[in-house]
């Protein structure tokens, strides 16, 4: 086995560290960069950062809160590009050999920033749900391990509550659990960016 204590991964808003999951059981340095500890807008990075992973809070860019709110909810893209704009600069000081800014693929974050490089599905990954997912950066495309979509999963079928990150289940609103990476599409990105 490679050592690989020697790069370093941010995981930027990375809430339960998912995403890094797979480079940190391979050893990697991740430092996970996120609320309430670390506010990513102040953090300084180190020298020598091999990757980043950033996933922002997509709160005031989702489409989903308007819906839910009947048209009533009124995003603040401002506070939310204060987060956004925070990775991108950590992005640009580090110049890692691979970065990637996660956020839904319906998300208005894409009008400020621009079209997004790579979409998925959960399910692509073997995760039996859909949040369909964009991310834009400097990354080499993770491999779908399921090509057809699993019989019985409607275009806006939802997974019951409990069985989405069913070991968050109880500590963690549902919203809090469909933004955590999907556990196969974490190991399949690690693969493809060592």
């Amino acid at each position: 086995m490679n050592d690989n204590s020697d790069k370093i991964i941010l995981d930027l808003c990375g809430g339960t560290g998912a995403w890094s999951k797979p480079y940190a059981a391979a050893g990697y340095d991740v430092r996970l960069v996120t609320l309430p500890e670390n506010d990513v807008r102040l953090y300084e990075p180190p020298v020598g950062v091999h990757g980043i992973l950033a996933a922002p809070p997509c709160t005031e860019f989702s489409f989903a809160k308007h819906f839910r709110g009947k048209g009533n909810y009124r995003h603040n893209i401002r506070k939310g590009m204060e987060v956004v704009s925070a990775c991108m600069r950590i992005v640009l000081i580090c110049q890692p050999r691979f970065w990637a800014i996660e956020n839904p693929s319906r998300s208005k974050v894409w009008k400020y920033i621009r079209t997004p490089d790579y979409v998925f599905q959960p399910w692509q990954f073997g995760d039996n749900y859909q949040k369909q997912t964009a991310i834009l950066g400097k990354f080499n495309n993770p491999k779908p391990t399921v090509i057809k979509k699993p019989v019985g999963l409607v275009k806006f079928s939802m997974m019951k509550s409990r069985d989405i990150a069913p070991e968050h289940y109880g500590k963690l609103t549902r919203q809090e659990r469909r933004a955590i990476t999907p556990s196969g599409f974490a190991k399949a990105f690690f693969e493809a960016n060592p």
